[in-house]
C-alpha cells in the first residue's frame, strides 16, 4: 500500500513538473497575441457607437496650410473621434508638434500615416529623399529596395508614422501611364514583387507598416483616377496573373495593409462605372476571400474624382465601407459619413459584426504599432536624425546598382586612353547638369558647349568625343520627362559627326522619343537627375564604379531587361560617406577645426585635403583663401607648389620606368648613368644609395647665392635680365630671366661638392638633380615634356605639371613666398624652390603644380602598385623594390625615394599610426601626401604655408599635417 501511495504522488509529482514546464514553454507569442486582444476588447467596449465609426476615418492634413485649415482637424479629432490622421505638405518639426497635440486630445490614440513612396521627402521639406521605385527595379539584387525601405521605415518610426502607404506594386505596362510611372519597379511581374516583398520587409522590420498599392492594379492606365475614373479592359484571367502576382507573396509574407484603387474594371465588377474601391466583388471577394488577406484594407483618397465623381459625399464611405474595407481614407465629409453609417446600421443595412470586425482591426493595428503605450515624439534632434549619414550610403549603393548602360560600341565605356581624347559636355533639358560637369571634370579635361545648335555642332569639331546629359527635372516622378524636337535634333546630328556618349537622366520612357540611335555609340541611363545619379554616372563614364543596372521597363528599341555589365577599371571615384568605407565621419569632421585653426593662427591662408580609402573619396575639403587679402576662396582647381613631393611626383615614376625596362637599376652606378660623375668622388654611388639619401651628399647647395654681387646681394647683370635677350631665355620669374649658363653652372657645382664626412642618413636635393639630368638625357626631353607624355595625361591629372602659367590663369595658382633675397618679387605661379627656378622651373626636386585631387590620383596609382583607369604603369614588383628600406638596420627610414614611417617608432614625419608599408613624401611650401596599402589609404594636404613668408613654421612647428593624419587614422571603425 505505502508503495502504490509513492508511485501515485510520484506520477502527480512527474506531471505537476511537466505541466509547469509546458507553461514555461508557453511561446511569448501567445501571451502577446492575450494582451493586444485585452487592450483591443477593453478601448472597443469604451466606444459609443458613433465613435467606433469614427475610428474607421483617416483625415489629411497639411502641416503647412493655415490655421483655419488644422483647426478644421483639431475639430473631428476631439469631436467624431477620427481613428487617425494622413500628413500630407509641410516640414518635419511642424507635423511632430501636430501630432504630438492631436495624439494628446484624441480619446484612442490615432494612427498615424502618410504617402512616403521614396521617403517622407514626398511630403516633407528638411529630408531625405530616396531613388524611386523605377530606379530601384534597374537594379539586379533586391539588396537596394530592403535597404531604402528599411531606412524609410526609420524615418517614418522616428517621426511617429505608423503606417506608410507604400510599397507601389503596380506593373506598369503602359508607358503612356500619367500617374503611375517611376513609381513603379516596373513591367516585369517577378521583378516587381521581389523588389516590393524587399522593401516590405525593410520597412516592417523597423516597426513601420507597409502598405501595398493600387489594388487590384493601377499599372496600365493612361488616366489619372485623381481626376478621372480610370479604366482597365483586362480579362479577368490577365489580371490574375499579372496585376495580382506581387499581392501574393506579399499577402503570404506578412503584409500589414492594401490600398484599393479607384478603377473601372468591367472584367470584375459588372455594373458599368462602378469603382473597385466600392466593389464587394473585388475588395470582399478577391482580396478578402480569393487572396485569403487578413490585414488593414485601406480605400484610396474618397476626394479623388475617381471616386467623389461617382456619388455626394457621404454615400460614397458608406459603399466603401460596404464593400469590405477598414479604413475610409480623406472623406470629404466625416460628420455626414459617420451618421449615414450609424443609420445603415441602426436600419439592419450594415450588422453591427460588419462594424466590430473593421474597428477591432483597426484597434489590433494601433496595438501592434505600440499605440496601447503611446510616447509623444521626441523633436530633439529630430531634422539630423532624418538626415543621417547612412541614408547617403543606402541612397549611394541604391543609384549606383541601378544606373545602366544600354549601348557600348566598341567598348567606348569606359573611357581609357585620356592622353588621346578631347572631351566636351553638352546640355539638353531645362534641369540642372552642373553636378555631372563638376564630376566629369575630376577625371581629365572637359569643356561645356552651349548656345545655339549650330554653334554647338561647329565647336564640337574641335573635340573628339561628346558627352550629352540630358537633364529634366527631378522633383517628382510625375514631372515631364520629353526632350524638346530641337534638342533631339541636336543628339541626332552630334551622334551623326562625334563619337557620343550619351546619359539620359530622366524617365527610361524617353527612350522612344530617340531616332537615329544607331550612331549613338554609349547610352547610359541614369533614371533620375539628382545629385547622386549625376556624381555617380559621371564616375562610371570614366570606370570608377562598375556598371551593372538593368532596364526595368521596355522602351524604343530596348527591352525589359536589357543591360551590359561593366568592371571598374580603378580609377578613384567621389561622394562617398566616410561610413561606406569603414570610416566615423563625426570624427574626420575635426580635421575642420584644426584647419580652420591653422588659417586663424596664419599657419598657412589656406588649404585642400583629400582622403581616400578602398578608391573612394570620403573627404574632400578646401578651406580659407590663396592669400590673405581673403578675396579668392580655396576651391577644388586652385593649383599649389608642392615642393618636394615633385619628387615621388615627377621623376621617381620616370626612374621606376627605366629601372623596370632594365635600362638602368638600382645597383647602376651614377658615373655610368651620367659621365660627367666618372671619376669623382661620386662615381661609385648607387641609384639606391643616392635615393635612400645614405650617398653623404651635401644636403643642398645654396646656388642662387652664388650669382649674387657679393657686396650688394643685387643678382648680377651679366647672369640675369628684366626682359627676355637673345642670352637670356631662362624665365625664373615675372621679369626675371637668366642665361643658360647658370643651369650648367648648377650641375658643375653638383660634380665638385664635396662629400660629407659622416656616413649614415641626410636628406638631399641633390640626388633629384642628377636623376632629372640623366632621364631628360636618356629621352632627349625634359621632365615636362615626359611626365605629361608618360603619366599626367592619361592618368587624367590635368592641373598637375611644371610652368603653370604657360596652362592656367595667375588667379588659379596659390602664391608663395615673397622673395626679397633673390627675386625680389612675390613668387607667385613660379616654383619657390631656387634651385628649380634656376632651372626654368623645371627640377627633379621641385617644380610641380597641382592639386589634391590630382595627387591623390598618382598616389593611388602606388597604392594599387602601378596600375590605374585599367593602364598598369609598372608592375607591382617594381614598386615593391622602391617602397622597401634597404637600410633599416642603419636606422634609416627612406625607401628609394619615398618617405616612410620611423623606424623608432617616433612621433616626427608622420603621426606613428601608419603600417612599415606606407608611404609618402612632405613638401618646403606645406604640402604633404601618404599611402597606406594596408588600410588602402590616400591623404593629401596641400597649402601654402610659405606664403608671403617662408619663415612661418606654424604648420611644422604644431604638427598639423601629422595631427590630421591622427584623425584620419582615428576615424577608422573596422
Amino acid at each position: 500500500m505505502h508503495r502504490i501511495v509513492l508511485l501515485i504522488l510520484g506520477v502527480f509529482a512527474f506531471a505537476k513538473a511537466n505541466s509547469q514546464a509546458a507553461l514555461a514553454r508557453q511561446p511569448l507569442q501567445a501571451i502577446e497575441v492575450q494582451a493586444q486582444q485585452q487592450w483591443v476588447d477593453s478601448v472597443y467596449n469604451s466606444l459609443t457607437q458613433e465613435e467606433k465609426i469614427g475610428q474607421l476615418f483617416m483625415v489629411d492634413l497639411f502641416s503647412n496650410k493655415g490655421t483655419a485649415h488644422i483647426n478644421k482637424v483639431r475639430e473631428l479629432v476631439k469631436k467624431q473621434k477620427i481613428g487617425g490622421i494622413i500628413f500630407s505638405k509641410g516640414g518635419p518639426m511642424q507635423q511632430a508638434a501636430l501630432t504630438n497635440e492631436l495624439q494628446a486630445v484624441s480619446k484612442t490614440p490615432m494612427l498615424i500615416a502618410m504617402d512616403a513612396e521614396w521617403g517622407l521627402a514626398m511630403r516633407l521639406d528638411s529630408v531625405h529623399a530616396f531613388p524611386w521605385n523605377m530606379t530601384l527595379g534597374a537594379s539586379q539584387t533586391e539588396r537596394s529596395s530592403y535597404e531604402v525601405g528599411e531606412r524609410i521605415g526609420e524615418h517614418c518610426k522616428r517621426l511617429g508614422v505608423h503606417i506608410n502607404f507604400a510599397p507601389d506594386v503596380d506593373i506598369n505596362t503602359n508607358p503612356k501611364n500619367p500617374i503611375i510611372g517611376n513609381r513603379s519597379f516596373g513591367e516585369d511581374r517577378g521583378n516587381v514583387t521581389s523588389k516590393a516583398y524587399a522593401f516590405m520587409q525593410g520597412m516592417q522590420s523597423t516597426g513601420t507598416l507597409a502598405c501595398a498599392k493600387h489594388f487590384p492594379g493601377h499599372g496600365d492606365t493612361d488616366q489619372d483616377s485623381h481626376k478621372t475614373l480610370p479604366t482597365v479592359k483586362f480579362t479577368a484571367q490577365r489580371i490574375d496573373s499579372v496585376e495580382l502576382y506581387p499581392y501574393r507573396k506579399l499577402i503570404n509574407n506578412g503584409l500589414a495593409s492594401v490600398m484599393v484603387a479607384h478603377l473601372n474594371i468591367p472584367s470584375l465588377e459588372s455594373r458599368s462605372g462602378y469603382p473597385t474601391s466600392i466593389s464587394k466583388k473585388v475588395v470582399t471577394g478577391m482580396l478578402k476571400e480569393q487572396l485569403d488577406f487578413k490585414g488593414l484594407i485601406f480605400t484610396d483618397a474618397l476626394n479623388m474624382k475617381g471616386a467623389s465623381n461617382y456619388s455626394e459625399p457621404g454615400a460614397i464611405d458608406l459603399a466603401a465601407f460596404k464593400a469590405g474595407n477598414d479604413v475610409l481614407l480623406i472623406s470629404e465629409d466625416i460628420p455626414k459619413s459617420i451618421k449615414l453609417i450609424n443609420k445603415a446600421i441602426l436600419d439592419g443595412d450594415v450588422t453591427k459584426d460588419r462594424l466590430e470586425h473593421s474597428v477591432k482591426k483597426i484597434l489590433m493595428t494601433k496595438y501592434k504599432v505600440g499605440l496601447a503605450n503611446y510616447q509623444p515624439i521626441d523633436t530633439v534632434n529630430l531634422v539630423s536624425d532624418l538626415n543621417q549619414e547612412i541614408d547617403e550610403v543606402v541612397h549611394e549603393r541604391a543609384m549606383a546598382s541601378s544606373i545602366t548602360l544600354l549601348k557600348n560600341q566598341d567598348s567606348l565605356l569606359p573611357i581609357k586612353n585620356l592622353e588621346t581624347k578631347k572631351i566636351a559636355y553638352v546640355k539638353v533639358g531645362d534641369d540642372d547638369g552642373s553636378m555631372f560637369f563638376k564630376e566629369l571634370k575630376r577625371y581629365t579635361q572637359v569643356d561645356q558647349l552651349s548656345g545655339s545648335n549650330a554653334t554647338i555642332l561647329n565647336r564640337a569639331q574641335q573635340y573628339n568625343t561628346i558627352i550629352i546629359g540630358a537633364h529634366r527635372s527631378n522633383a517628382t516622378p510625375w514631372k515631364s520627362y520629353t526632350l524638346k524636337k530641337s534638342e533631339l535634333e541636336l543628339i541626332k546630328q552630334l551622334a551623326q559627326q562625334n563619337v557620343v556618349i550619351l546619359d539620359l537622366f530622366l524617365r527610361p520612357y524617353m527612350l522612344e522619343q530617340l531616332t537615329g540611335i544607331e550612331s549613338i555609340e554609349a547610352v547610359l541611363m541614369s533614371y533620375q537627375n539628382s545629385e547622386w545619379s549625376q556624381k555617380i554616372s559621371a564616375q562610371m563614364i570614366f570606370g570608377a564604379r562598375e556598371i551593372e543596372g538593368r532596364l526595368p521597363v521596355s522602351s524604343g528599341e530596348f527591352k525589359v531587361g536589357a543591360g551590359i555589365d561593366v568592371t571598374s577599371i580603378n580609377r578613384l571615384s567621389y561622394g562617398h560617406t566616410p561610413s561606406s568605407v569603414g570610416m566615423n565621419g563625426s570624427m574626420l569632421n575635426k580635421i575642420d577645426s584644426i584647419a580652420n585653426l591653422t588659417i586663424e593662427e596664419k599657419g598657412a591662408p589656406g588649404m585642400q585635403i583629400v582622403v581616400a580609402r578602398k578608391g573612394k573619396v570620403i573627404f574632400d575639403k578646401n578651406y580659407g583663401h590663396l592669400d590673405y587679402s581673403m578675396n579668392t576662396p580655396v576651391k577644388d582647381d586652385n593649383i599649389y607648389d608642392v615642393a618636394s613631393v615633385t619628387k615621388i611626383l615627377a621623376t621617381l615614376p620616370l626612374v621606376m620606368e627605366l629601372e623596370e625596362r632594365q635600362v638602368m637599376s638600382l645597383e647602376s652606378t651614377i658615373g655610368s648613368l651620367l659621365p660627367k660623375y666618372a671619376n669623382t668622388n661620386k662615381d661609385t654611388l648607387t641609384v639606391k644609395q643616392i635615393l635612400s639619401h645614405v650617398a653623404q651628399l651635401q644636403a643642398w647647395i645654396p646656388f642662387y647665392r652664388y650669382t649674387l654681387d657679393s657686396i650688394t646681394n643685387e643678382p648680377l647683370d651679366n647672369l640675369y635680365a628684366k626682359s627676355r635677350r637673345k642670352d637670356f631665355q631662362t624665365e625664373i620669374a615675372d621679369h626675371f630671366y637668366a642665361r643658360s649658363i647658370v643651369s650648367d653652372t648648377m650641375l658643375n657645382r653638383i660634380v665638385s661638392s664635396d662629400l660629407r664626412e659622416r656616413e649614415g642618413y641626410k636628406y638631399s636635393d641633390l640626388p633629384y638633380y642628377m636623376m632629372k639630368d640623366y632621364v631628360e638625357s636618356y629621352y632627349s626631353k625634359d621632365l615636362n615634356e615626359l611626365t605629361q607624355d608618360h603619366f599626367y595625361q592619361s592618368m587624367g591629372m590635368n592641373h598637375t605639371g611644371y610652368l603653370p602659367l604657360k596652362r592656367f590663369p595667375k588667379i588659379q595658382i596659390a602664391p608663395t613666398e615673397n622673395d626679397t633675397l633673390f627675386r625680389r618679387q612675390l613668387v607667385h605661379g613660379y616654383v619657390h624652390d631656387q634651385g628649380a627656378a634656376m632651372q626654368g622651373g623645371i627640377g627633379g626636386h621641385a617644380g610641380l603644380f597641382s592639386t589634391a585631387n590630382d595627387v591623390a590620383k598618382i598616389m593611388q596609382m602606388y597604392l594599387q602598385k602601378g596600375t590605374y583607369g585599367g593602364k598598369r604603369y609598372f608592375k607591382e614588383e617594381t614598386f615593391d623594390k622602391f617602397n622597401f628600406q634597404y637600410y633599416a638596420d642603419d636606422d634609416v627610414r627612406r625607401g628609394v625615394g619615398f618617405d616612410k614611417p620611423s623606424i623608432d617608432g617616433t612621433v616626427g614625419n608622420t603621426c606613428n599610426c601608419l603600417s612599415n608599408k606606407s608611404f609618402g613624401h612632405s613638401g618646403f611650401t606645406g604640402a604633404y601626401t601618404w599611402a597606406d596599402p594596408e588600410e588602402e589609404l590616400v591623404y593629401v594636404f596641400l597649402a601654402n604655408r610659405v606664403h608671403p613668408d617662408a619663415s612661418n613654421r606654424y604648420l611644422i612647428k604644431e604638427d598639423i599635417r601629422t595631427k590630421i593624419q591622427q584623425i584620419i587614422y582615428d576615424a577608422i571603425i573596422e
